[in-house]
């Protein structure tokens, strides 16, 4: 019997034995199957749906995004093809490419960048515009060295405009009042609920912002397509571009269907390459390894909001908490690995505790011997450039909205429209405070000075850190500020962004703050760590069975939101509309 035993053990062990050692060889075996990339190979890389900044840690936010890599992935992957001897040249779906103006500036710079490195790119859609505009999405394209148009489709360079839709019709008709007030004359946030058109400044200020933003596409696309100035503007006058007339403008390079842009890349590259989505490249290369010195990432990413991170499933739309921004900082500041903190934002701002809780830990950050450098994404205003004057360092994409530097307070008076309904309320009070924030109660003298208090405190306090942490002079503050928004190079000529660029000109101003070499290779650190999506499961389990339902709803309720009637916003917010270029 314990013979038979021992022999039974025995063929355990082995059998055990055997089962470790196979795993080790597959393991061994797919890994480096999946990292097998073909020595000559052509990328291919989807700007169809565009690219996030940051995928949330919640569960429907991850589903939601699927596999879509963010803007940081994007760009750090064709960095390495760049170097890369077996990567041959990158072909680039255009489609609708939605996405705001600096994003599209950062993905053109890492185009470029790949070119540069003496790899070649190019560049197709079906159409840019099926009757609508396309000018985002060709501008995204004329990065790439040649651009293929399918025989059917048209080029939508049509110029810009920007429209905003204004509430105050509608609220007199259902009885809704609105009792705010702002600092100053550019804070336009509100208007939406108050005027039945722009203001003076209101139009001024967008007036602005579009002249740079289009000055800025029509230098850009004019370069590159070698066509001057003059001569784009006059471009965008003529409308659409039907197939063979983009070709005749020089917009277009050929007129092709999918698989002649893929023969003709076979020819470039050889017969035997092969095609690669980026993302697979991703996966499949050698991984650079996470040695050099360590700088701190840090996502701010969405309304500012107090409390934790957030994701509105509804409008799919994330949520700035200040106490996980703030948890971040405290960690990276507590790591002794981290040498430098890279901020990145792209908020419309929001709640002014949060936000000044942000500010805060930006300061510390500083004093304890860690710079601060912060990017800019689409936008980072109010609220979104409270967050981010302190730092030492600001970096914006030329396109970039931010300033905003003003607040706005008040609530909507809705006691006509409860009668209109036929609802009637009653109501008892400890005091003549009491009914300050009610929906049912107009503001007393008192309680209207006490507001304008507060507005004041908040504007002083705001505009006086914008001059200590922007070393101006509260003068210069005076004229930038007032709530008006500036374009990113607009931002930089008045002392509100340092640099412009991206991810790539922010890192070396880490770098260079931190005293690492230019050319040293560094690991950047996220803060806070990504959870396991089982982790995320577990704490936000609901979200997930409502996911799919939410993605049906989600295109509905983020049109809503655009016209500003969804949801808190906070003092320290810009207006409800999307800056995205079409």
């Amino acid at each position: 019997m314990k013979r038979f035993f021992k022999i039974f053990l025995m063929i355990i062990g082995a059998g055990t034995l055997g089962i470790f050692i196979s795993g080790i060889v597959l393991a061994v075996f797919f890994r480096t199957y999946r990292e097998d990339v073909p020595d000559k190979t052509v990328l291919e890389l989807d700007f169809d749906k565009g690219f996030e900044e940051y995928v949330p840690d919640d569960p429907a936010a991850r589903m939601m995004s699927g596999k879509t890599p963010t803007v940081l992935d994007v760009i750090e992957s064709l960095q390495q093809a760049s170097e890369d001897k077996r990567v041959i040249g990158l072909i680039g779906h255009i489609g609708n490419a939605e996405m705001g103006l600096a994003r599209i500036q950062e993905l053109r710079n890492a185009i470029s960048a790949f070119r540069a490195k003496g790899k070649t790119a190019v560049a197709y859609s079906d159409t840019f515009g099926e009757f609508g505009p396309g000018n985002g999405a060709y501008y995204l394209a004329t990065a790439f060295k040649k651009i293929y148009l399918q025989p059917s489709g048209d080029i939508g360079l049509t110029g810009l405009m920007f429209e905003t839709r204004f509430l105050k019709g509608t609220l007199d008709k259902v009885g809704i009042k609105p009792r705010m007030d702002h600092r100053r004359e550019y804070k336009n946030a509100m208007n939406v609920l108050t005027e039945t058109g722009y203001t003076e400044p209101h139009k001024e200020a967008l007036c602005k912002i579009m002249s740079s933003q289009f000055g800025q596409i029509i230098r850009d696309i004019g370069k590159a397509r070698d066509i001057s100035e003059s001569d784009m503007i006059s471009l965008t006058d003529h409308g659409f571009f039907l197939g063979q007339e983009a070709c005749n403008a020089k917009l277009a390079d050929e007129l092709a269907y999918r698989d002649k842009v893929y023969e003709d890349m076979k020819k470039i590259a050889g017969e035997n390459a092969e095609f690669l989505p980026l993302m697979t490249y991703r996966e499949r290369a050698d991984q650079p390894s996470a040695k050099g010195e360590t700088l701190a990432l840090i996502y701010g990413v969405g309304a500012i909001s107090r409390g934790e991170n957030e994701y509105n499933a509804l409008s799919g739309n994330a949520v700035m908490g200040s106490e996980t921004v703030a948890k971040a900082f405290r960690a990276a500041i507590e790591d002794k690995e981290v040498k430098a903190i890279l901020f990145r934002v792209s908020s419309p701002g929001g709640s002014y505790i949060g936000s000044d809780t942000i500010w805060r830990e930006t300061v510390r950050a500083k004093q304890a011997g860690k710079p601060v450098i912060v990017s800019m994404g689409d936008v980072a205003g109010s609220g979104g450039y409270f967050v981010a004057m302190a730092a030492d360092k600001i970096v914006a994409q030329p396109g970039t909205i931010t300033g905003s530097v003003g607040v706005l307070a008040g609530k909507l008076l809705t006691s006509d429209l409860w009668d209109k309904l036929g609802i009637s309320h009653d109501e008892i009070h400890t005091g003549s405070s009491s009914t300050m924030w009610s929906g049912t109660n107009d503001y007393s003298p008192e309680q209207w000075d006490r507001l304008q208090d507060a507005l004041d405190r908040i504007y002083a306090d705001f505009t006086g850190k914008v001059a200590e942490g922007r070393k101006l002079d509260p003068e210069d503050v005076s004229e930038v500020a007032k709530g008006r928004i500036w374009t990113g190079e607009d931002a930089q000529i008045r002392g509100l962004v340092d640099e412009l660029g991206g991810f790539p000109e922010a890192i070396q101003l880490a770098k260079k703050a931190a005293g690492i070499p230019e050319n040293a290779e560094i690991c950047l650190k996220l803060f806070p760590k990504k959870k396991a999506f089982l982790d995320l499961l577990e704490e936000k389990a609901s979200d997930v069975t409502t996911a799919r339902i939410l993605s049906e709803i989600q295109p509905i309720v983020q049109a809503v939101g655009q016209i500003g009637i969804l949801g808190e916003q906070g003092v320290l917010s810009m207006q409800g509309f999307e800056f995205s270029v079409y």
